[in-house]
């Protein structure tokens, strides 16, 4: 009697858990075959990715093997033709946890991980994914199935913006490696000068790093907005930048034009409205030079929009910004939660 109830309180406990195994399938290929090589630092402080209830029912979300074989032969698998550097993937957090409400739950992802270009003289920063992202029940009743989906185009999305970021210049030693964004922080003198260098910046590389495109400066229309930045007889438009620094002002490109960058202790942010830094396709836009021109954070440029068009200035002022801080290490926006919802 003992034998059967112990089978049958086994046998319930295998099938209250359940998993749910991440499918690494979606393409990651890399069509200029930079990397010779690819390889996985697992730094997690949990191993353990986290569960979902589903019909009473535990899911574990889970890697087929090990996140490090699994990514890596991953990698492989669309990477066939060989380059010369090699690619390291710094796993720094994946973790799943559900908030079980009367009706409903939500299932919540966080996950970070970096790459690194690996080089004689150490690792060098090439890219960063650090999100959290929740699922409601209400809408899909598979939450393991999504936040497992979650995981892959993260990983998918990192690895494949590492194929084309600018790779830092500074090397790190890999004991050092988990503490790679302080080290980099420290290296950064956008985020310590007090004279900003006049002229644009590409990338967010170039800004946080503080080297401007030798040779251009700004040119303005005749409402003081900024359109474009010249070098001799080669003009280029202003949204081709990721920012720029004009009379000591500094600027970030956006959708819909440019807005003020700020800094406090913290860091580097903007006041934006979600309305501006994902645009609607029927949302009004001003337009200027032949480009997208200026809703601007400062008072001249305000000024200016007044000039082109009264009735989005005055939208733009109706509705309430709210801080979005910059990555400095990917020039990506950190946003707060409910960015955008109304309260």
């Amino acid at each position: 009697m003992k034998k059967i109830f112990f089978f049958l309180l086994l046998s319930g406990l295998f099938f209250a858990q359940k998993t749910e195994v991440i499918d690494l399938s979606k393409s990651i290929k890399d069509s200029k075959n930079t990397y010779k090589s690819f390889s996985v630092i697992d730094q997690r402080p949990n191993k353990e990715i986290g569960s979902i209830l589903f019909h009473k029912n535990q899911v574990n979300i889970v890697f087929e093997n090990d996140p490090s074989k699994d990514i890596s032969d991953w990698f492989y698998k669309y990477n066939t033709a060989r380059g010369n550097d090699e690619l390291v993937l710094l796993l720094e957090n994946i973790v799943i946890s559900e908030d079980i409400k009367e009706k409903y739950s939500i299932g919540k992802l966080e996950l970070r991980a970096s790459t690194f270009k690996k080089k004689d003289d150490g690792y060098h920063f090439v890219n960063r994914i650090d999100t959290v992202t929740t699922i409601s029940s209400r809408n899909t009743p598979y939450l393991s199935q999504s936040l497992a989906k979650k995981i892959t185009l993260s990983l998918a999305d990192l690895l494949k913006d590492s194929y084309s970021k600018t790779t830092w210049e500074f090397g790190i030693s890999e004991n050092d490696l988990a503490s790679y964004n302080s080290i980099l922080m420290d290296k950064l003198d956008i985020l310590k000068s007090d004279t900003l260098k006049e002229g644009v910046y590409k990338d967010s590389y170039s800004f946080f790093t503080h080297n401007p495109e030798p040779g251009y400066t700004i040119e303005t229309n005749s409402k003081g907005v900024a359109t474009k930045a010249a070098k001799g007889d080669d003009k280029k438009p202003i949204r081709n930048f990721y920012a720029f620094v004009h009379n000591g002002v500094p600027y970030k490109i956006i959708p819909v034009g440019y807005v003020e960058i700020f800094r406090d202790e913290m860091g580097l942010f903007i006041e934006v409205k979600k309305e501006e830094l994902f645009p609607e396709s029927n949302s009004t836009m001003i337009m200027l030079g032949g480009g997208i021109g200026g809703l601007i954070g400062s008072i001249v440029a305000n000024a200016a929009i007044v000039a082109i068009d009264a009735n989005a200035a005055k939208k733009r002022k109706a509705m309430a910004g709210t801080e979005v801080s910059l990555d400095p290490l990917t020039g990506n926006y950190i946003l707060p939660e409910n960015f955008g919802k109304s309260k």
